[in-house]
């Protein structure tokens, strides 16, 4: 079984042939996927794609990037666009100090409201990290210790001592195609030493496309290859593999029909 926990389908990229994308995973064997709300007012067409196909479910909420535009976002409208059946988490949300799109502090704020409606709902916080592991780890430690919070680290690329902490909280942590680039030892090193029961994969398409795509638009059916270069760096075979990570997948996103 092969599992796409992070795309993007709402995205532009996809307008002329969304339908034919997701024929296309189906066909190389990806059995669920989970579409991610990156603006709220992108929640609709989300839930939409997610609402006319049974083995896509979605998430809501506000990138980092669009912190500032996002600063009257607050848990209880996560809360009530949550509450949704097809909805199995909130986020992405986080913390990138690469790009800065959003000051600092209104990532924080962005990030305490996600933080407080994935609690309420018992809904796993998906989390953006970029250049911010110090910040994050500090307050995902804060918001964990306000009551039970079940997270997902995406598209994992930060350092070892954040995922130490992270993981140390629960968390699960997900990597993405990167893993296949050739300059990502420190992903893969990270990779190598999370314990196996809470590593997903993703490919948090259109984007990180794997190696040998290299160049060309992501899209989900590319998950195996991702899947493919965990499992070759861990030394599972594929049988043991992917029977894992489907299982590890189905705990961080309980919601989801298996």
């Amino acid at each position: 079984m092969l599992i796409d926990s992070h795309v993007n389908l709402h995205h532009a990229s996809y307008d002329a042939d969304r339908d034919a994308v997701i024929r296309r995973a189906r066909e190389a064997g990806v059995a669920r996927m989970i579409t991610i709300c990156d603006r709220i007012e992108n929640f609709p067409a989300v839930i939409a794609i997610a609402e006319a196909h049974a083995d896509i479910y979605a998430s809501v909420g506000a990138h980092p990037h669009h912190a500032k535009d996002h600063l009257d976002l607050t848990a209880a409208k996560l809360i009530e666009l949550g509450a949704h059946p097809k909805v199995v988490g909130v986020g992405e949300t986080g913390l990138d100090q690469h790009y800065k799109f959003s000051p600092f502090e209104d990532q924080v704020q962005v990030f305490r409201a996600h933080a407080e409606a994935a609690r309420t709902l018992g809904k796993t916080l998906i989390i953006h990290t970029r250049e911010a592991d110090g910040a994050m780890a500090d307050l995902l430690e804060e918001e964990a210790g306000k009551g039970p919070l079940r997270i997902l680290m995406h598209c994992y690329t930060s350092g070892a001592e954040l995922a130490r902490r992270a993981l140390a909280l629960g968390a699960y942590i997900s990597f993405s195609g990167i893993l296949t680039f050739k300059n990502a030892d420190d992903v893969r090193a990270v990779a190598l030493e999370t314990p196996l029961d809470r590593i997903i994969v993703e490919t948090d398409c259109p984007y990180l496309t794997p190696v040998p795509f290299r160049g060309q638009r992501c899209e989900p059916h590319h998950v195996a290859y991702v899947q493919q270069a965990l499992l070759k760096l861990r030394g599972l075979g594929e049988e043991e593999g992917s029977a894992l990570l489907a299982d590890n997948f189905f705990r961080a996103f309980p919601e989801v029909v298996r």
